[in-house]
Parts: structure tokens; sequence; C-alpha cells
């Protein structure tokens, strides 16, 4: 359990660059950090939120009230050798903050408390913040440096004297991404190369357990010159700027120049996508992170409920040639994907994996390799016709 003072929790503060400060008490590590405070609107997977690389550098705050009631379940693994039940092998957030947490949990996975696995990971977590002032606050100014003290310091307020640095200056992509490639079901009957920008469990698991074989590649790897090994491209999600990510644009480019292979990109893998067809990107005030973001088709006018995690989109007023809106965000009108009007090229904001759901896009996997397969037949020398998805979101390719 985290220190305490007579049996009683240690003091901690959110101190923001803006300076306001939100009191509370810490239930996590005795430590303080710094990062970028931002929202979730997600009810319930903070395991899986707290476990997602795109959270790196980041201060996350729960708007739902009651936090940590299910606990925290174990590193159990499935049959390809993914975490069941995190998004990634570690804790990624620089800290939480949440209304009210619950000392008590229960649930069948649970083997320890929120607090213990904060702890565990050395991750501050303060509760009795007033959340909803807090969401409204950053609604209001946008996503806002801050820093989580604990213990004496959390007292000074001192913040105009205080260095904020600022993660999205950093390659948090980077710092996220595998080191060496890495193989899941190798069995797989088409091959998917997976650009690893912070790639999320349940995204592997997604294109595995539609028998795809799956090789995850770092985010700087020169793919096109092993292009040929593959079926298709897959390009991840993953934290900060994508500015930063210079090597994977370089390689997309070539690849859309020369390439004609299927390629699928989710959330940093849009914005990665999008630049490499020549659109800029900008930040976004606050950011879409939740499970409860509508999502609507371009083509159809159908409206998907969508799991999202970013804070960056593209700057899709003038759209490059041979290049077309795919989905835009029903409440902002912010760009939600892009797709190539005559090859198997498309990408898209939010998640369609939604560990924690909604799961209205998960076809969109099915989408993809069902273009891999297609794609495969007519290189070997046989052109069979793709088969339309009912109400598919994806337009037919020329």
């Amino acid at each position: 359990m985290p220190s305490t003072i007579n049996n009683s929790p240690l003091p901690a503060s959110l101190k923001l660059k803006t300076g306001q400060i939100f009191t509370g008490t810490s239930f996590g590590a005795p430590v303080s950090t710094f990062g970028e405070a931002v929202f979730t609107t997600s009810l319930v997977g903070y395991p899986e939120s707290m476990t997602d690389p795109s959270y790196t550098g980041q201060i996350l705050v729960f708007t739902q009230p009651l936090i940590g009631n299910y606990g925290v379940p174990g590193q159990d693994k499935d049959e390809f050798g993914l975490y069941k039940y995190f998004e990634s092998d570690s804790i990624q957030v620089q800290g939480i903050i949440v209304n009210d947490y619950a000392t008590e949990y229960s649930h069948w996975t649970a083997v320890e408390s929120l607090s213990q696995w904060c702890v565990r990971y050395n991750v501050p977590a303060i509760s009795g913040v007033d959340t909803r002032a807090l969401t409204q606050l950053l609604r209001d100014q946008g996503s806002t440096l801050g820093q989580i003290c604990v213990g004496q310091d959390s007292h000074i307020d001192d913040i105009a004297s205080t260095v904020f640095p600022n993660p999205n200056n950093d390659n948090l992509v980077a710092k996220v991404s595998t080191k060496v490639p890495l193989n899941y079901n190798p069995k797989g009957d088409v091959k998917i190369a997976v650009i690893d920008c912070g790639v999320k469990q349940n995204i592997l698991r997604c294109l595995a357990s539609r028998g795809a074989a799956v090789t995850v590649l770092p985010h700087d790897y020169d793919f096109n010159s092993v292009a040929h090994q593959f079926d298709g491209i897959f390009i991840s999600n993953g934290p900060g700027s994508p500015t930063t990510c210079v090597e994977t644009i370089k390689h997309l480019k070539v690849a859309l120049e020369t390439l004609n292979k299927p390629i699928f990109g989710i959330c940093m893998g849009n914005l990665l996508l999008g630049m490499a067809a020549g659109l800029q990107v900008y930040k976004l005030p606050f950011g879409n992170r939740g499970h409860n973001q509508p999502a609507l088709n371009v083509d159809t006018g159908l409206c998907y409920i969508t799991s999202q995690n970013h804070g960056y989109a593209l700057n899709d007023t003038d759209m490059p040639k041979q290049w077309k809106r795919l989905f835009v965000n029903a409440n902002d009108g912010s760009n939600e994907g892009i797709q190539h009007e005559t090859k198997p090229i498309f990408s898209v904001q939010f998640h369609p994996e939604a560990k924690g759901g909604p799961q209205d896009t998960v076809y969109l996997f099915e989408e993809f390799l069902k273009h891999v397969r297609a794609d495969k037949v007519k290189v070997e020398g046989f052109e069979v016709p793709v088969p339309q998805v009912q109400q598919s979101a994806i337009a037919t390719f020329a």
C-alpha cells in the first residue's frame, strides 16, 4: 500500500501550468511526476486505458466518478501470447486523477487493487479531486501541462517558478515501440507487417484471431526493403505528436509510391498515413478520449459509436489527389479517417479493436484482411472478386 502519515493517506495535488491547483489524497506511489493532463469519458476499462501506450506522457483524469471497484486482473496471456486484460506489459500513464477511489474491489479476474498496482509500477494516483470541475477546465482551456505532487510538496503553490516539460516535444513513439521484430501466429494464411508506433495488444489479437500471421516491426524500420515478405501493411496507434515520426512518414511515402499492397492504419496510423499522402496535422484543444465518440461515414451516412484516444487530427480541408475523407467526427467535425480512391489503402482515427468497447467497427479488420487475401490470390495469378460487406464503411475499390 502507499506510504502514509500516522496511518492516514499522504496529501497530494495536481498543479497545472495555468495556475490552478486541485488537492486530494494519494492512493498510488508516493512520487511526484510531470505530464500533460487529459481526460477520458470511458465508463469502464481503466486497466486497458492505463496500459495503452498512446497515453504515454499523460496524466489521465477519469470522468467516471468511481474508479477501482473491480480491481486489477492478472497478467494472463491468450493462445497467441498476448495479454488478455492489458494493452501492454506495464502501466503507461504518468499518473491518474479520480474523484472516488474504491478501496474495496470485487471481480473474478482481480488479483490486486488499483492502489497496489499503481504502487508496484511506481505510478502516482490522486483521489478526492473534483473531476467535474477539472474536466470542465480542461475542456475550456484545452489539455494542459501539469504536475502531480505527493507529500509535503503538495502544499507548495509556487507554480510560476516550476518548469513544466512538454512530453509532446519528445518522440514518444520511439519510447514505446518495439526494438526488435516480434512474431505472432506464424502459421497464418496471410502475413501482415505491423509498424509499431505503440500498438495495443488487442489490435494484434484482432489480426491474429482472424487468421493473419503478424510481424511487429520497430516504428522506424524500413519495411519497404522487406515488403515482398508480407501481404499487407498495418500502421498502429501511438503516443505524442506525429510530427516527430520523421522516419516512419518517409517510409510510408515510399510505400504509397511503390508498393501495391493493402495498407490499414489506426489512430496514429491515420495521422502518419495522411501526412505521407500530403496532409498536415493540428493539435485538438482537448482531444477525443473515451468510448462514446460518434464517427460518421461520409459515403454511407452511417454513424458509429467508437472508442478513441488521440490529441491530434488531420487537416482534411484540401484532400490530396486520389484521396478522400472516409469518416468525420459528428461532434467536432474533425477527421476520423481517409481512403485512397483506387487502391485498398485506408485508415481510421478511432479504435475498431476497442478493448473496453464499443465494438461497432471491429469489422474493419475483416475488411482489411478481405482485401489482403483477395490481393494475394490476384498476385499469385488468380484474380477474384471482392465481396461486399453489408453496410460496409469502406467503399469498393476500383
